[in-house]
């Protein structure tokens, strides 16, 4: 085949391709506004010559699929950090996390000037055990910079053999050198939903991840609670470091509290990307105070669930900023097993706040300290600890402090600062509406 016959094939392809796209635009135009301007024959020319020049004279051969996927991966890559190529492996990976199992090391990430950066680890995964924080940029993946490198392609280094290790060398803020942090590869087993009783009467519900289950299982976590507390006086639902999850689990999250009206809308360039939903009759724990935990880790569907409850003046928000992941993406699969991850709506809280870029603000900011007492510290001397002092009349004796040999418990303060505020909250709540009841 001489070069003018060869270039004229590419020209053709590119003639038809042209128009395919261009009858495929008139198509989406039925149901949205859409651009139906013929796509440029001469950027197609470029497109032609580019992709000839590349699998003739780069320094590796490569393939007709190869190029071709490199070329949707990085058309889609670079329209936001959220849209991708999802080649077979990774789209089959795609679809096992969602239902709660998948192999790597356990965090949710995105690109960011080209870097990888940490939007939240997983609980109880081998990224979280490692130390990895909610902001970490990794720059670069046991040898490999990460610069340059699409998100499919992170994740697929990422990813292995359970039981091998990656180092990770990540910019955290705050230190002033990069850290190397060894990760150890595993299947990670996603608990969606984990619950205890904080003390007799308040409950805690973490949701880790938002799954195809997760409503349902809220509910039988919210009916276990109920069983051990005669009377549930309030609960406290943590969402941080949730990187988010299924759409439709969000809203069934959100529909467990709210009698009723918007959960969220969302809005896109086609009436496909537009829809509203709604809550149903029906609040699991009959109106009693709750409190949402979020911080800079809770992302997407944390932020829907977060939203509506604010907006329905359901739940005081407390912790810090969350991420502000506002948009939508749509799995499209293709005829050979692939598929396309993009970007195709922004959603909003029932009040029509675009959480994009911003995130949910919370009603008390409350950071994450580290909370520890002061060793052999000297008291203040009180009433009772001078010696003689009167009685108190109330026909009381004194209480002698009890020598206890048991080892000492770590106070709520000191192990999770966030989540100790929040349940004095709701003991202030409850005492309020108690005494306005007496009234």
């Amino acid at each position: 085949m001489n070069t003018f016959t060869r270039n004229f094939l590419i020209l053709f392809v590119g003639l038809v391709l042209g128009i395919s796209i261009s009858l495929g635009r008139i198509g989406l135009a039925e149901r949205g506004s859409v651009d139906l301007s013929p796509l440029p024959l001469e950027d197609l020319r470029v497109f032609t010559e580019v992709f000839e020049k590349i699998k003739n004279d780069y320094v590796e051969t490569r393939t007709d699929k190869e190029l071709i996927e490199y070329a949707i991966g990085g058309m889609l890559s670079s329209l936001d950090p959220h849209s991708a190529f999802l080649n077979e492996e990774a789209f089959t990976e795609l679809q096992v996390g969602t239902s709660g199992q998948f192999g790597g090391l356990g965090i949710e990430i995105s690109l960011e000037d080209g870097f990888v950066k940490v939007v939240s680890p997983i609980d109880d995964t081998p990224a979280q055990r490692a130390g990895m924080k909610a902001g970490d940029l990794i720059i670069r993946l046991d040898d490999v910079t990460v610069k340059g490198m699409s998100l499919s392609d992170a994740v697929k280094v990422m990813r292995g053999e359970p039981g091998s290790d990656i180092t990770l060398t990540v910019v955290r803020e705050g230190e002033d050198k990069p850290l190397k942090i060894t990760i150890t590869r595993a299947i990670i087993k996603v608990t969606s939903v984990k619950s205890r009783s904080l003390e007799e009467g308040y409950g805690y519900v973490r949701i880790t991840q938002f799954q195809s289950r997760t409503g349902d299982n809220l509910a039988e976590a919210i009916s276990k609670l109920k069983d051990e507390n005669k009377n549930l006086k309030g609960l406290v639902l943590d969402l941080r470091n949730n990187p988010g999850g299924v759409l439709n689990a969000a809203v069934a999250v959100s529909d467990a509290f709210i009698n009723k009206g918007l959960i969220v809308y969302t809005e896109g360039r086609t009436n496909d990307s537009d829809n509203k939903f709604h809550a149903t009759t029906g609040d699991l724990i009959n109106g009693v105070p709750l409190i949402v935990l979020v911080n800079g880790g809770s992302a997407s569907a944390s932020e829907i669930v977060a939203g509506a409850l604010q907006d329905h003046q359901r739940a005081v928000i407390l912790g810090t900023q969350s991420f502000g992941k506002g948009s939508v993406q749509t799995i499209l699969p293709m005829n050979n097993g692939t598929a396309v991850k993009i970007t195709t709506a922004r959603y909003y809280t029932p009040n029509g706040r675009s959480i994009q870029a911003e995130g949910i603000v919370p009603d008390i900011k409350v950071e994450a300290l580290k909370v520890a007492k002061r060793e052999k510290a000297i008291g203040r001397l009180k009433e009772a600890d001078l010696s003689g002092h009167l009685s108190n009349g109330n026909g009381k004796k004194d209480k002698k402090k009890s020598k206890s040999k048991d080892k000492k418990e770590i106070p709520l303060s000191e192990k999770d600062f966030q989540l100790y505020e929040a349940l004095n909250l709701l003991k202030g709540m409850n005492i309020l509406h108690a005494r306005m009841q007496q009234r």
